[in-house]
Order: structure tokens, then C-alpha cells, then sequence
């Protein structure tokens, strides 16, 4: 049973309010006038923000606050709706949401009207506005993050554990923390920083997702229902990206697409004796083989099919080269390489720091993350097994059509299978375009120079991401004027997904009193 959104929020009414929201079959895209360019406004004075009292408000906070609400939160299985398909009935998903909730709320931030609202079948969704304290300001700031969580992996450290939170030299040890559990406090105590110096602001307003780690598919939903309360967007704040290094802030300018879904080859209805029909029989596995080499080269990694690749546009490619020179062959040595053969580190695919950059962030990559249809090492007869299944990881370049290339990946896998064998592919729900950033507004680029001056004394600096944030693509489509100041913790070995998940704490701390100078400094 669904959890009564009154008794989960403590504020009565909600579940009335979500259901009046919701604006089926409606467009995102709001009217703008024609004189509107949000990308010509000049920046307002500047604010009279002291920045030391800013630090200094921001550093208590997670002291105090944060860094135990987030320890909590850490120690919270709240998987993901993809990982975890009994999560309405385990409510760890509507615990970590309560938490958060009720935790902003008790925030010192002026006006905060904040409610989780759930639609029917849908993870939950965190939605806070908070009204604009300068005089005149028509504008609203979308500040995004996402509660829910990956899977476990394995491969912890034995001191450590995804659902086992720990503090050491500065990291908080623990799955989700830093993607992105961190957000939304990050966001709230930013404004609570700005609310606390009398510092005129926007109106802003929160939307913190359940369903991001599974490709936000209850998110849209979300947003058309709340599209009339998000107001007319100027600025987009999303913490849920990554850090070239530890040393600056960080601008995200593009986002991967992801495809993720099951190749399945089935050639037997059971399994057989090995010695006395293979040779007869064909191999599942070496039919999957066979499908492979449509897709991908397999000296060289590459993706083959024309469709999944696009052109990558010159500032991209001037980026590239600029954030090459800023982390060398760091963008390849911090991965936590395996020794080699000869006793020597395993090697990259390129050790050419700009086109490693790029290889990541704007060409097609194929990972396969998991199997079924193989025993364990320990279990493993010698039989001639019925089928080999892979889950099967496809990154797109940000300007290709994910809906258009899960239909063209289906049918290369598909059609003419080698000895007719029953071949199938079935992609998850979810499939997302990426996402290339507009250009940066003068204001814009001012103001991210002054925060991260500011707070960690160096120009900020701009670089491509691999992962995938949907609601990127969908904002901007909807409102095409507004800016994005996509950033995140995700910096160097902090191997989020994976073992060892940590989040930077010091670098953290920044970037949400830089937050809070960008949204001072915002028309």
C-alpha cells in the first residue's frame, strides 16, 4: 500500500494537491515572449555577500546537520526502482524522502513551502518553492537532485560497505552519498546561506527525484503535472555531475545518452552433455559473439554503426583540449587499473588525455554489465547450457535520439540470426538522449568565475560527462532560454556505482557556497 502522503510529509492536504496537478497530454514548453532573452540580461549589482560569513554559515552546516543526515542516509538500502522492484512495499525509498523532507523543512529559508508528492504507481518526488526576497524578479530557479540509489556492487573495501557509512580523511565512505544524496541539502543550505546575510535572490524551487538511477521514467510525468508551478525557468541547478579534479569548480557542458537492456540468444530448450552434441549444437555464447561484432570492433572498442555516432561540434572539441591540459594523463591514471601481465599496469584505450576525453563523453561506448544463463565457476558442468543472456550498457553521444537508436540497435541485433537461433533484445524502460549545453550567457560565466575564484581559488573550468541526467534534455527543450549550472562531487576515484563509493566532503562544502553565489548573482 502506498504511504499516506499527510502522514509521510506532516502537512496535510498533499495527496489532493498531487492528483489537481497532474496536466495530462500537455506540452512542457511555456510561452515566452519574443523580446525575451535571458542570455542578454546584464548581471544586477553586485549583492553585498560576505563570503567569509558564507563559508562559514555553509561549513557549520555540514558540520552540524548534513554530515549526519547524510550518514543516515547512507546506511538506507533506497535502491532504485530499476534494482529494487518490491521498493513501494520495502519503503526505503519513503524513508530517505521523508527524511530529506523533513529535515528542508526545518531549514531557516524564507518562505519554504515544501511536499512530497507521489502520483499513482510513481516513485515519489520532493517538490519545494521558495519565494523570490528581490523586488521585481519574475524568474525562477529549478534546483534538481535525485535520493534514489545503485545497487550494491561488490568489491568493497573490508572496512567499508555501500549501506555502511564511514568518515575518513574528508570522504564519507557509502553508497549514494555523493550521487546524490548530497543535493538537496546542498541546495537547501545554500539558500538558508544567501536567506541568512538578507541576500536578495530569484524564486527558486526544489525537484528532487526517486527514479533517476533507473532513467527518471517517473519523472516526466512529474513534471508535466507541476509545469504550471515551475514558473518561467532562467537558471537550472543540477548537483548530480562530476569534477575533473578537486582543485576548481567544475562546469558540465554535455551529457552521454544511455541504452540499457537484455540480449538474450537461446538455441536449446535445456542443457546437454557438451561431449556428446557440441560440435553439433552451436554455442549460445559464440552466436552472442557473433552479434557483437555487428555492434562493436573488437580490437579496438570502437561502435560501429553510423546511426549511434554524431558529430562533435568545435567548442566541444576546444574544451576537450582545454580540460586535457588542465588533467593530463590523470583523466586516465586515476582509474583503479588491475596489474598486467608482465607485471605492469593494464593500459588504456588511448593514453592521448584529449581523446580519452572524448571517447567518454562524446562517442558511443558498449559495456555489458551483467549475465544470465552461466553458472558459477563452482557449478559449472560440462554441459552445453540452452542460452546466454547479457545486459547490455550502450552510451550515446549527446546529440543522438535515444528513442530512434533503441529501435535501430533492436533490429541489428535481431534481424538474420546466425542458425536461426532465437535472438531477442528488450530495452529498459527509460532509454535517454543526452544532452549538449547551450551556450553560457555572459552573466553566467561571470558569476562562475567569481564562485569559484572565491572559494577555490581557481577559473572555473568546463568538461563533458559520460553519465546521463534525463531531465536535462527535457528542461531545456521546455524552456530554451534558460542557462544550466550542472555540477556535482563526482571527482576523481570517488567511483560512484561502484565499490568505494565517496563523497568529497571538503570539495562539497564549496561547491555549495559557489551554489550560493550563482544564485545571488542571477538576474
Amino acid at each position: 500500500m502506498a504511504p499516506d502522503l499527510a502522514a509521510l510529509t506532516g502537512r496535510p492536504g498533499h495527496a489532493e494537491c498531487a492528483e489537481c496537478a497532474v496536466r495530462r497530454g500537455t506540452s512542457l514548453t511555456h510561452d515566452i515572449p519574443k523580446d525575451s532573452r535571458m542570455n542578454d540580461i546584464v548581471t544586477p549589482t553586485q549583492p553585498s555577500l560576505d563570503t567569509a560569513a558564507l563559508r562559514e554559515f555553509v561549513e557549520r552546516k555540514w558540520n552540524d546537520e548534513i554530515l549526519h543526515a547524510l550518514t543516515d542516509y547512507i546506511a538506507v538500502p533506497a535502491k532504485s526502482p530499476g534494482f529494487d522492484a518490491d521498493w513501494a512495499r520495502n519503503g526505503y525509498i519513503d524513508r530517505v524522502v521523508r527524511d530529506a523532507a523533513q529535515w528542508a523543512e526545518r531549514q531557516p529559508v524564507k518562505g519554504l513551502k515544501l511536499e512530497v508528492i507521489r502520483l499513482e504507481g510513481r516513485t515519489p518526488v520532493i517538490f519545494f518553492e521558495v519565494p523570490a526576497t528581490r523586488s521585481g524578479s519574475t524568474e525562477t530557479i529549478v534546483l534538481y537532485g535525485h535520493l534514489d540509489k545503485q545497487p550494491e556492487f561488490d568489491g568493497w573495501r573490508k572496512d567499508l560497505g555501500p549501506w555502511t557509512p564511514k568518515f575518513e580523511d574528508g570522504k564519507l565512505y557509502g553508497r549514494g552519498g555523493a550521487d546524490d544524496g548530497y543535493a538537496i541539502y546542498s541546495s537547501v543550505t545554500a539558500l538558508a546561506a544567501l536567506d541568512a546575510q538578507g541576500v536578495e535572490r530569484p524564486r527558486c524551487v526544489g525537484l528532487i527525484e526517486t527514479c533517476e538511477e533507473s532513467g527518471s521514467y517517473d519523472l516526466l510525468p512529474y513534471v508535466d503535472a507541476l509545469r504550471d508551478r515551475l514558473g518561467r525557468v532562467s537558471l537550472v541547478v543540477c548537483l548530480d555531475s562530476g569534477a575533473g579534479n578537486y582543485d576548481q569548480l567544475w562546469l558540465t557542458t554535455s551529457l552521454r545518452g544511455l541504452i540499457s537492456g537484455s540480449l538474450e540468444v537461446q538455441v536449446l530448450d535445456e542443457g546437454i552433455h557438451s561431449g556428446g552434441y557440441g560440435g553439433i549444437a552451436p554455442s549460445s555464447f559464440r552466436i552472442m559473439r557473433q552479434l557483437f561484432e555487428r555492434l562493436e570492433d573488437a580490437g579496438s572498442g570502437n561502435v560501429l554503426p553510423k546511426g549511434f555516432h554524431s558529430p562533435i561540434p568545435l567548442q566541444r572539441l576546444k574544451e576537450a583540449e582545454a580540460t586535457a591540459h588542465i588533467l593530463g594523463d590523470d583523466v586516465w591514471k586515476k582509474m583503479p587499473w588491475a596489474c598486467g601481465q608482465d607485471g605492469l599496469s593494464v593500459l588504456p584505450t588511448t593514453t592521448d588525455p584529449k581523446e580519452a576525453l572524448l571517447n567518454s563523453t562524446w562517442r558511443p561506448s558498449l559495456s555489458v554489465t551483467g549475465a544470465a544463463g552461466l553458472p558459477a565457476l563452482a557449478d559449472a558442468g560440462n554441459v552445453l547450457r540452452p542460452r546466454t543472456a547479457f545486459k547490455l550498457s550502450l552510451r550515446l553521444p549527446p546529440l543522438i535520439d535515444a528513442a530512434q537508436a533503441v529501435q535501430e540497435l533492436k533490429a541489428l541485433l535481431e534481424v538474420d540470426p546466425p542458425y536461426n537461433a532465437k535472438v531477442t533484445f528488450k530495452s529498459d524502460a527509460g532509454a535517454a538522449s543526452g544532452w549538449n549545453a547551450p551556450d553560457v550567457a555572459p552573466w553566467l560565466t561571470s558569476a562562475l568565475n567569481t564562485a569559484s575564484q572565491r572559494h577555490y581559488g581557481e577559473d572555473v573550468a568546463y568538461i563533458g560527462q559520460g553519465g546521463t541526467i534525463p531531465l536535462m534534455n527535457t528542461l531545456q527543450a521546455g524552456f530554451p532560454t534558460a542557462q544550466f549550472m550542472v555540477c556535482g562531487v563526482l571527482g576523481p576515484k570517488s567511483n560512484a556505482h561502484g565499490p568505494n563509493e565517496f563523497l568529497h566532503v571538503p570539495y562539497a562544502k564549496k561547491l555549495t557556497a559557489a551554489v550560493a553565489e550563482v544564485i545571488a548573482l542571477a538576474p
